[in-house]
């Protein structure tokens, strides 16, 4: 009888766990802060869709790095992830098909560019001039 009670309330549990949607808004205060705050800046920073000029990105602290290093500026920006702490933006060709994503962590100025077609990391350093 012990057993099947535990069973019931163990197996309780984890369909109560597994069925929640919710992403969990009550954690501590800088969490609920910051997805507030990246749900902000997508919505008033971040274009719907990518974007080719490039005046919209040059002021960037990050830009003339990544356009030195992938050799062009012929790729459409679209930023994923824009909030205090750290910026992500993926650089998709004219096909659309994405190819580099740049991580740029704010606090210590750090640049990373990935090549998402196998080459790997590409650069990954702090940026002097911001």
């Amino acid at each position: 009888m012990n057993k099947m009670l535990l069973i019931l309330i163990a197996a309780a549990m984890m369909l109560t766990a597994c069925n929640s949607n919710q992403t969990n808004p009550v954690n501590d205060a800088g969490s609920t802060e910051q997805s507030e705050h990246t749900e902000t800046a997508q919505q008033n920073n971040e274009p719907a869709e990518g974007s080719r000029n490039p005046g919209e990105w040059s002021s960037l602290p990050e830009y003339d790095v990544i356009v030195r290093t992938i050799d062009s500026v012929d790729y459409t920006f679209r930023a994923v992830k824009d909030n205090e702490n750290e910026r992500i933006l993926l650089l998709a060709n004219q096909d659309g098909k994405e190819k580099y994503k740049t991580i740029y962590i704010k606090n210590t100025s750090r640049l990373k560019i990935i090549d998402v077609d196998g080459d790997g990391q590409l650069y990954n350093d702090v940026l002097e001039n911001s």
